[in-house]
């Protein structure tokens, strides 16, 4: 079949893809940036488009032609573009496939998506699955537990970053919120039976593991398998964990937020023996993936970096910021000095200083906005190696200075470098 892939560039959308093309079908890849993933998988046609702005049927009409299934993996946990991809862009997907004959359409939901999770999330959610189902195309939910795999995305990687935290686990409330893992491939597999497969249209399956297990448990399994050392838990009261979601919300792109606590405590378990009887096959234990798959030292390195990573960022911009206020308020002599080696007039001192303290709140800002730090990373490494330069061959003497203000711009630097590789890798 020709399969149209949404989502392709995700982490489950990566795992389908691969499953659908083992199985024989033409894939259409719809990613935002194809870049890396079409260099990687150079047989399939890959379909550049935001998925948020593509909200017209008629748009839609012209780019499903020859498409005789829809896989429908895209997805978004929390922003402003929520309720364009999971309600408005679904809504004029599936009018065009209705319109083309499409022969059938499957959408990746969630088992966490039920109207008690009382999230704008699980709300946009359940009405993408309501105009799935009133579309007038054959069509298949799956609404699968937490997802896990070889690499990991969103919640696993949240996992892996607290079962890695030195000498305490942190803990939200009791940790007994409940999940049955699936692991992506299993997922995967499931989707490629389940294309074009009419004995499961008009279905609404919960694809999940063997084994139900709490969040302690969870935490556990994973410490052990990253070789962390036993788990000592911290318990967080739940209103401190709503605090830190309220800050990840606020942050944006932080490691948690209202949503994704919300999604947790709402429940992720499902029944094993009901999905494996209707896929036709057992997917595989948390136990017997982490057995068969041991950690590695990059397995470890991106557990330890998952919440170094934002501290880096919020530390770089409170570097500008201050770098800004001390040239408001403190920087006259400095400055001072600085014109004067450079031979320039006394009046261009108050400019000079100023508008070097308006730069640092742009960079700030920039990095701040800039998630992937495509931008910014270029913008900061550009500032501070001008700031180097001219003030190095200006005051040469600062760079024996005990106090470093001229060698700490090398490790600065390299935490720049360092938080434009995360941020451009995620």
């Amino acid at each position: 079949m020709h399969v149209m892939l949404l989502g392709a560039g995700g982490f489950i959308g990566r795992h389908i893809l691969v499953a659908l093309l083992a199985a024989g079908h033409d894939v259409t890849a719809v990613v935002r940036k194809p870049r890396h993933l079409a260099a990687a998988f150079p047989k399939v046609r890959f379909l550049a488009l935001d998925l948020a702005g593509a909200t017209d049927v008629d748009g839609w009409r012209s780019r499903l032609v020859g498409i005789e299934c829809i896989v429908n993996a895209a997805g978004k946990l929390r922003g402003a573009e929520m309720e364009a991809v999971h309600v408005r862009m679904p809504g004029a997907l599936y009018a065009a496939a209705k319109q083309v004959a499409v022969k059938h359409i499957l959408l990746i939901s969630a088992i966490s998506a039920s109207p008690d999770a009382d999230t704008d999330y699980a709300d946009t959610k359940l009405t993408g699955e309501d105009l799935l189902r009133s579309s007038g195309v054959a069509w298949t939910i799956l609404r699968p537990s937490l997802v896990y795999g070889n690499g990991s995305y969103g919640g696993t990687s949240l996992l892996r970053g607290l079962a890695s935290l030195p000498w305490l686990v942190p803990l939200p409330g009791k940790g007994d919120s409940a999940f049955t893992p699936i692991h992506a491939d299993d997922l995967a597999r499931s989707v490629a039976l389940i294309c074009g497969n009419d004995s499961f249209f008009g279905r609404t399956l919960e694809p999940v593991g063997p084994e139900t297990l709490d969040l302690r448990t969870l935490l556990a399994r994973y410490r052990a398998w990253l070789g962390f050392g036993p788990a000592r838990f911290l318990a967080l009261p739940m209103p401190v964990m709503h605090f830190l979601g309220r800050v990840g919300d606020i942050v944006g792109d932080g490691p948690i937020s209202t949503n994704s606590l919300k999604q947790v405590i709402a429940g992720n378990a499902g029944n094993s023996q009901d999905y494996a009887d209707a896929i036709g096959f057992a997917p595989r234990s948390l136990d017997d993936a982490l057995r068969t798959r041991p950690a590695e030292v990059q397995d470890r390195w991106h557990a330890r970096l998952f919440f170094l990573a934002p501290v880096i960022r919020a530390v770089l911009i409170l570097l500008w910021l201050v770098s800004a206020w001390v040239g408001f308020f403190h920087g006259a002599a400095a400055t001072h000095a600085l014109t004067q080696a450079l031979g320039m007039p006394p009046d261009w001192d108050d400019p000079l200083r100023l508008s070097g303290s308006v730069i640092d709140i742009g960079v700030a800002l920039l990095v701040f906005l800039d998630r992937d730090a495509r931008w910014s990373t270029a913008v900061q490494a550009a500032v501070v190696a001008g700031y180097t330069l001219v003030i190095g061959i200006a005051l040469p003497q600062l760079w024996l200075d005990p106090l470093g203000p001229l060698i700490k711009n090398i490790p600065t630097l390299l935490l720049i470098a360092i938080h434009g590789v995360i941020g451009n890798n995620r």
